[in-house]
């Protein structure tokens, strides 16, 4: 059962690790995860990553309006975006990972990753010899056209793990916190090795 307590706490565990990888410095990235009742759980804006606390976290329904006297992250409709277009994702994951932004000044319009076994972490890839695309967006500071576009990629493509935002910062999600952590894990050991293979 995912209550607000319940995903409180897997949040601030969440922002904790990440921190401790070196992936949310400061104030940067945001977390969430969709509740029992429909709404969402997700970061407030301008909170260390790394030292959230429960009053740190607020509910926003399936719209990104807010529920309670806080203001949530500036980036709530990326995360409500892909609860409304994937049933099964409930959370989602946004940090600022240097290996994502490094790798995506190298592509234009998305990294492909092949011939890796630990691709095999993902759902349903079953060797190494399939292919992951990760989409690139380039940065906006206006969300809903950055929805916009991102909006347009999910609806002709299908296996979608994760996008990376140019100089920003990467989307991952999950079934569950734990499995969101586990993707973003890996697409940082993946990037990893793209960018060292290319030096």
């Amino acid at each position: 059962m995912t209550d607000i307590t319940q995903a409180s706490k897997e949040i601030i565990e969440a922002g904790k690790t990440l921190y401790q990888m070196g992936q949310v410095p400061a104030t940067s990235g945001n977390f969430s995860m969709r509740l029992d009742d429909g709404d969402i759980a997700i970061t407030i804006s301008g909170k260390h990553r790394g030292k959230l606390t429960e009053q740190d976290i607020m509910q926003v329904d399936l719209d990104g309006q807010p529920l309670a006297d806080k203001k949530p992250s500036a980036e709530t409709l990326l995360h409500t975006q892909l609860y409304q277009e994937f049933e099964r994702v409930n959370a989602v994951l946004h940090p600022h990972a240097m290996n994502a932004i490094l790798l995506a000044r190298r592509y234009s319009d998305f990294i492909k990753l092949k011939n890796y076994e630990l691709l095999k972490a993902f759902d349903g890839v079953t060797t190494h010899t399939e292919s992951i695309i990760i989409p690139v967006f380039e940065n906006d500071q206006n969300i809903p056209r950055l929805a916009k576009k991102v909006q347009g990629y999910l609806d002709l493509n299908e296996k979608i793990y994760a996008y990376v935002i140019k100089g920003h910062g990467l989307y991952v999600w999950g079934h569950t916190m734990e499995e969101a952590m586990q993707y973003n894990e890996v697409l940082d050991y993946l990037f990893a090795c793209e960018l060292k293979s290319k030096d």
